[in-house]
Formats: C-alpha cells, sequence, structure tokens
C-alpha cells in the first residue's frame, strides 16, 4: 500500500517534515510493509524555504542587505549549485517580520535589501529565481529591488530618486541601461496568491498599505504614486500595467517582477507542486495523507490542502487528513473529496496540549488510521 504524505506545516506547533515522520511513524507500526512517500508542501509563506530545500537539497546563503528601512542586516536565501535555482523569500530582506510595529512606515521602506539578494544569486550562477513575495513592509513598487539591479529611477531634473513609495509620483523616466547583464538569462517564477492591481480601491495602497504602517492621507499618497507611475511604465514597456492581476502584490512587487525581472506570476503551492514533481510522486498511490493547523471551509478554498485535492480527484486518489483543529462536518468533508480526517484536539487535553504534543498526537492518529485500513 503506497501513501504519499503532502501537508502543509502547522503553524506553532509542528513543520511539514515533522508531520511526514510522525505519520510514517504511526503507519509502519501497524503496516510494517507500507510505501512511504514524503511530500511537504507550502504555500510561499512563512516556512517555505525549508520545504523548498527538502527538494532542491542546497545551501543557505548568507549576506549583508539593507532592510526595508536602509539598515544593514543578514539576510539568506537558498541556492541549489548543482540544478542552479535559487530560492528567495522577499520577507528575508524586506519583510515586516524585520521591524518592531512601531517601526512600519511602508511609504519609507524600500525592497533594495531583496534586490540584493537577487543580485548575489546572480553572480552565484544561477539560471532559474524562485522569489516569494508574501510578507512585504513596503509600497514601493519594487523600484528598491529594481535600483540593486542596475535600473535606475530619475525626476523630472534627471535625478536618482530615493527608492521607496513616497518618491513614486515623481519618477518621470526609467533608465535601464546599466542593468546587471546577467538578468535577462534567468527564468524567474513569482509565488503570488493575490490578484489585486497595482492601484485604486482594490490596489496595493488601499487594501494592504494600512497593515504596514499607513495612515489615510499615506494611503491616498501612495495610491496616486502607483498610478502615476504605471502611467511612466506603461510608455517605457508598451503595456497597460492595471490590467495585470496580481500586479499590486507585495505593495507593487508584482508587477515590478513582471516589468524588471520578466517573471511568471505563479500561485505558491502550485510551484511547490511543481518543485518537488508532485504528479509523479502519486504514481499508483492509495492515498494522500495532508494536513494542516486548522481544517475549514476557507482552508479547503484556498490553498495547499485544496491544491492537494484537486490532484488526488483528476488521479482517482483517497485523501485523508490529519489536522489540528476540525471544523467541518461528514458532509461538507465528502463534498471537498476528503474520505478520511481527524483532529488533533480530538487527543489533547486543551489547547497547549495539542500545540506542544501535536507530534505524539500526529503518530497516534496514523496508527489509528492504518488499524482501520486493514480492519484491525
Amino acid at each position: 500500500m503506497k501513501f504519499v504524505l503532502a501537508p502543509d506545516k502547522f503553524k506553532g506547533s509542528l513543520t511539514g517534515l515533522e508531520f511526514c515522520d510522525a505519520v510514517s511513524e504511526g503507519f509502519l507500526k501497524v503496516i510494517p510493509d507500507a510505501e512511504i512517500v514524503y511530500a511537504p508542501l507550502a504555500d510561499g509563506g512563512d516556512g517555505t524555504i525549508e520545504v523548498a530545500n527538502y527538494y532542491l537539497n542546497g545551501e543557505l546563503i548568507s549576506l549583508e542587505v539593507k532592510n526595508p528601512l536602509f539598515l544593514d542586516i543578514f539576510a539568506s536565501y537558498l541556492y541549489a549549485s548543482d540544478q542552479k535555482i535559487a530560492f528567495i523569500e522577499m520577507a528575508e530582506a524586506s519583510g515586516l517580520k524585520l521591524l518592531d510595529p512601531s517601526e512600519y512606515d511602508c511609504k519609507n521602506a524600500t525592497t533594495f535589501g531583496t534586490g540584493q539578494l537577487i543580485l548575489d544569486a546572480i553572480e552565484k550562477g544561477a539560471e532559474e529565481i524562485i522569489l516569494g513575495i508574501g510578507g512585504s513592509a513596503t509600497n514601493d513598487c519594487g523600484i528598491g529591488m529594481a535600483m540593486a539591479l542596475g535600473y535606475r529611477f530619475l525626476d523630472c531634473n534627471g535625478n536618482q530618486v530615493v527608492p521607496v513609495g513616497r518618491h513614486l509620483s515623481e519618477i518621470v523616466a526609467v533608465d535601464d541601461s546599466k542593468v546587471h547583464k546577467g538578468l535577462k538569462e534567468i527564468t524567474f517564477k513569482i509565488a503570488c496568491d493575490v490578484t489585486n492591481p497595482l492601484y485604486g480601491e482594490n490596489g496595493a495602497a488601499y487594501v494592504y498599505a494600512r497593515q504596514k504602517g499607513a495612515d489615510d492621507n499615506d494611503i491616498k499618497m501612495l495610491d496616486k504614486g502607483l498610478e502615476d507611475f504605471a502611467k511612466v511604465l506603461d510608455a517605457k514597456f508598451n503595456m497597460n500595467s492595471q490590467e495585470i492581476s496580481g500586479g499590486g502584490a507585495a505593495g507593487g512587487m508584482g508587477i515590478a517582477t513582471k516589468v524588471f525581472l520578466k517573471g511568471e506570476l505563479i500561485s505558491g503551492i502550485a510551484l511547490m507542486k511543481e518543485l518537488a514533481q508532485f504528479d509523479k510522486r502519486l504514481e499508483n498511490a492509495d492515498w494522500i495523507i495532508t494536513g494542516e493547523g486548522k481544517l475549514d471551509e476557507q482552508t479547503l478554498s484556498g490553498k495547499t490542502i485544496h491544491g492537494v485535492i484537486d490532484v488526488a480527484d483528476q488521479q482517482n486518489i483517497k485523501v485523508a487528513a490529519f489536522c489540528g483543529k476540525l471544523d467541518l462536518n461528514d458532509i461538507q468533508l465528502r463534498k471537498f473529496g476528503i474520505t478520511y480526517a481527524d483532529e488533533v484536539l480530538s487527543e489533547a487535553k486543551h489547547l497547549e496540549d495539542a500545540m506542544t504534543n501535536s507530534r505524539t498526537y500526529i503518530t497516534k492518529m496514523a496508527t489509528r488510521f492504518a488499524k482501520k485500513l486493514i480492519g484491525k
């Protein structure tokens, strides 16, 4: 019997790989000859780099870069020299997680550090760069990132602007004459799970800037900056920026990756499935075992588990879900294509116990499921 273990992380409790270890232990107690294939997944958010490294087997490269407020920090990215693939999380250099909430100020924040990570990967010899753009502290439309790669953004006096959101309206020209020569040789894949346009009521500033420290006046100013800069981009690159789905992701980083990197915006789970060669791992599988911290309708309409269920349905493979908390009844589970489900909270004494001992409980759940499968 072949089992493919394809979980997301249990936030604050278990990584995807730890989940795989726990389920494997539980199954092998009952079905010693079970064929177990690890296929941990992620949606492009926190923790994705660890899952990516499971498939890439690369090394963490650390270097000094600028944080969102132009202060020097050390940030890391993953580089697999054999495959010449780099995996970069924008949040490592340009993320909110690097700042105290009192420092959130997206109008004065830059993506320059993310560009420095990309530049280093290019100089290491990368031929493909996967860039996750979640968790940003910025609203600079990616001009900081682009400036680190040699683009210049000029005001009406021909001077280069400081690459932050509050200067977007000042830009009248983009100079790409000194862009790093290696940039055009790289394939960029961008993990992006939002569809917001660049500006307007559903755009980067109005939807996301407040959580990054912007007030009402800032949001109006940033939105106008995005709209003004879009006109410059459209004239320079012969495009319609506002029509790009996901252009407003990460404070306009979505459009920046399309324009300056010639990148392809792809859902995070789709990227991870591609990296994992997920369909190949599923060949001749009897069950897919998936899971994450909470299983509810929102989860199933979203990312990792939904991506797993879609593939399982196409290949007619049964799905079992082990989760921290289960907020679906049997009818809902069947509707979504889940044959069997169990939750840690049914075992644990309370939430703290569930969080602390989730590995032990997942192993017990796997053992119980395996016994049902063989009629014990």
